[in-house]
């Protein structure tokens, strides 16, 4: 199985698969986990820095190049679950969107010291259900599991993503909604 993690920054992706990564019965799960921030950045797979923005343009295809070959090198194509915001962009099975209130995001965003003005756009951009409909238009909703984490722990975080990867759990795009902060 191919799962993704993805959601607006700050909605608690890396530290929900990483409490997933150190519970020891995640291991049965046959899953390689790759945080894909960390790929892009360590193996060169962008095409230019965005200094406006302070960020690196991602290389799409050669993301999901490289992804193929640490597939590959697993021994089955499918056995993965790859952590970013970019991870809907990706080939998966299942799609899980985690979501997190636009203040709260906000606030998560400025005190991991990000500009306010990149924080206001991802508060933005997370009450537009970006990443969502992103994810939904590339995957069907069929596919897609939303996880609030606004008042959750990574371990809480963890176990709704572990419920998704064991198909303990409902598809569920569009549950989730903060139209009241715009």
């Amino acid at each position: 199985m191919r799962v993704v993690v993805t959601g607006t920054p700050g909605t608690g992706k890396t530290s929900a698969v990483e409490a997933l990564e150190a519970d020891p019965a995640f291991a049965d799960s046959g899953l390689e986990v790759v945080h894909l921030n960390d790929l892009i950045e360590s193996e060169d797979l962008w095409t230019e820095r965005d200094d406006e923005r302070d960020s690196l343009v991602a290389d799409l295809d050669a993301i999901a190049e490289r992804i193929g070959e640490i597939a590959d090198s697993s021994g089955d194509s499918e056995d993965l679950l790859v952590e970013s915001h970019l991870a809907h962009h990706l080939d998966a099975d299942r799609v899980v969107v985690l979501r997190c209130h636009p203040e709260e995001l906000e606030r998560r965003l400025t005190e991991r010291g990000e500009s306010e003005a990149k924080a206001a756009e991802n508060a933005e951009s997370e009450a537009l259900d970006v990443i969502l409909s992103e994810a939904v238009n590339a995957h069907g909703v069929e596919n897609v599991y939303e996880i609030e984490t606004t008042d959750r722990d990574p371990d809480a975080v963890a176990d709704a993503i572990r419920a998704v990867v064991a198909g303990e759990r409902e598809p569920s795009a569009g549950d989730v909604s903060y139209i009241d902060y715009l």
